[in-house]
């Protein structure tokens, strides 16, 4: 769960989601380091003479700036299409959910038992108690398993949707008309707001 003025992102409570943040590490590490060379750089030239007018048309320098980005480019590519490849996998689910998007609650249905689905709708502000979130309690919570793969089939009835939880690195449009798919596994158990 987030916090107030929390600058960095939730616990990670999937093996995905502990992928995307040191992936977001190493590169904030890329740009940080380019921004600073960018800085050394600019403030050199303003604070210095250029004695060196020659160097400016060397084509070794040319060929380090055309070829250092592209290999920066590499480094940050990689990585991310690796990760886009593990989510988009699926492992043979355990389990399968079908949720549906309706205006103003979602429905949930455990589609490998019969008969077992439900509503969840919102709990009015003026019905929280003390120590209950505004706008992210709900009266009838999905329960899932810890360390299970488990398919979640995501559509809409009416209007857009955005089915997310946070923590565990997971964010898929409800749209009315296509069924959208994402695969999560939690590997503690907790409460997951999204």
């Amino acid at each position: 769960m987030a916090y107030p003025m929390q600058l960095g992102f939730q616990d990670a409570t999937s093996p995905i989601m502990e992928e995307l943040l040191h992936f977001h590490d190493h590169t904030l590490m890329i740009v940080f380091l380019i921004s600073s060379l960018v800085l050394y750089i600019i403030s050199l030239m303003l604070t210095t003479k250029l004695t060196h007018t020659s160097t400016m048309d060397a084509q070794e320098v040319e060929t380090v700036w055309t070829v250092l980005p592209a290999i920066i480019l590499i480094m940050i590519a990689l990585p991310s299409l690796r990760i886009l490849y593990m989510m988009d996998e699926i492992n043979n689910p355990s389990l399968t959910v079908k949720t549906m998007g309706h205006q103003w609650y979602w429905s949930y249905e455990y589609t490998d038992y019969e008969d077992l689905s439900f509503d969840s709708y919102m709990i009015p502000t003026s019905e929280l108690k003390p120590g209950e979130l505004r706008l992210l309690e709900v009266d009838n919570r999905v329960v899932l398993p810890m360390e299970v793969t488990i398919r979640m089939l995501v559509s809409s009835e009416d209007v857009l949707h955005s089915w997310a939880v946070p923590s565990l690195g997971l964010k898929t449009d409800a749209i009315p008309g296509r069924l959208n798919q994402t695969t999560l596994m939690s590997t503690r158990p907790g409460l997951f707001y999204g």
